[in-house]
């Protein structure tokens, strides 16, 4: 009988196959919920909708070269730190007002 392609040859290889799909499913869950609870806050002090909160992630992950689920994490420290890095809240001002009505809470012109 011939094999499946890319079967393991025997059950201690596919529970390590299962055991590292797994670990990788956890982790794309917790970052779905980091990337969500950063979507909004965007909606929330930004005034958009949710589209345009994932809008204004995505920009600011491409304009400053920081993967989506880092953008997601500082934004929430600062939800709950107050602190922020000046480049992604440059890069987070400008997103607003591309995707935006109104601009961010506490905003000042010198940014």
């Amino acid at each position: 009988m011939p094999r499946v392609p890319h079967e393991p040859a025997d059950e201690t290889g596919r529970m390590s196959e299962l055991q590292e799909e797994v670990a990788q499913l956890k982790e794309a869950v917790t970052s779905h919920a980091v990337v969500d609870q950063a979507i909004g806050m965007v909606v929330a002090l930004g005034r958009v909708s949710p589209a345009q909160g994932w809008a204004v992630l995505k920009d600011v992950s491409q304009h400053t070269n920081i993967k989506l689920r880092q953008v997601a994490d500082l934004i929430l420290i600062w939800g709950r730190d107050g602190e922020m890095p000046p480049q992604i809240r440059a890069e987070l001002e400008d997103a607003l007002d591309r995707h935006g009505p109104t601009q961010i809470p506490g905003r000042t012109e010198e940014l």
